[in-house]
């Protein structure tokens, strides 16, 4: 009964997946991965106390917010569950309004929580890159022959191109950038760039245009080979849309001009 009241007030919003004992919602929460989940704590064979307490020490699950629905009303059970690491409290009989007022507020942190980890990984990033390509790569260049600097460098734009879609899940975040400078923009900024298509010229050709380097202005202008890697990284996103262009570069900061300016013309 309880299960058929609580799937009555949230299936308009949400689809719901029910479980009637400890064991079968870890099952289930391990194989459908929800957003929230809600535990009663008497349940048989495990109560809810037991399966949040496995659910916050999986690293695949922690960060699931978890609400205990209970009929217990005791300051004791409510400290079991703070230790277990339920996330909200709810006791019966669950109140519409509040029972969803509290599932919003939970997701908008749980929103909130990875965005903060997703902007994390992303400053992780470009530190990691920054650090390689500004501090081992130049000298390391300066050492070799000219016929395997090409090599080096390719394997650089590789390495930068191949960590961004990594760290970046790029196949749900890059896949709707249909317009290759748009994509060419976005996969630079990860480094922290700010390149936006500055000008189109009749569907021909068009401009992409840096403000802020990728590698840091300062770094770029004692090893302009860096400037190669941003026009490296734009070739390599235009071959991965099998796009037929020519990339001229026009201005880089590494040369001391205020902006990186590209230009990309379409050769059909």
């Amino acid at each position: 009964m309880n299960i058929e009241l609580l799937r009555a007030y949230l299936e308009d919003s949400y689809e719901v997946i029910a479980a009637t004992n400890g064991h079968e919602a870890l099952k289930k929460v391990n194989e459908e991965m929800p957003d929230i989940i809600l535990l009663d704590v008497m349940m048989p064979e495990m109560n809810g106390y037991q399966a949040c307490e496995q659910l916050k020490q999986d690293p695949r699950t922690q960060f699931i917010p978890v609400i205990m629905v209970t009929a217990l009303s005791g300051r004791n059970d409510w400290i079991s569950g703070i230790e277990a690491g339920a996330d909200e409290f709810l006791t019966k009989p669950v109140n519409k309004l509040e029972l969803l007022t509290r599932i919003n507020s939970l997701l908008r942190l749980k929103t909130l929580h990875f965005d903060l980890l997703a902007e994390k990984n992303k400053l992780e990033l470009q530190n990691r890159i920054r650090s390689v390509l500004t501090q081992i790569i130049p000298p390391l260049l300066k050492t070799l022959p000219p016929e395997q600097k090409n090599i080096v460098i390719h394997q650089m734009i590789d390495m930068v191109v191949e960590s961004i879609f990594e760290c970046s899940s790029a196949e749900d975040n890059f896949a709707g950038y249909e317009f290759v400078g748009d994509l060419c923009c976005q996969i630079i900024n990860q480094l922290g760039a700010n390149f936006e298509v500055d000008g189109v010229n009749g569907g021909k050709s068009f401009t992409l245009k840096g403000s802020i380097c990728p590698w840091g202005k300062d770094e770029a202008r004692s090893n302009p080979i860096l400037c190669t890697l941003s026009r490296g990284i734009f070739s390599r996103v235009i071959n991965m849309r099998d796009e037929d262009m020519e990339i001229n570069v026009l201005e880089t900061m590494g040369n001391g001009d205020k902006c990186c300016l590209f230009e990309l013309t379409r050769l059909d």
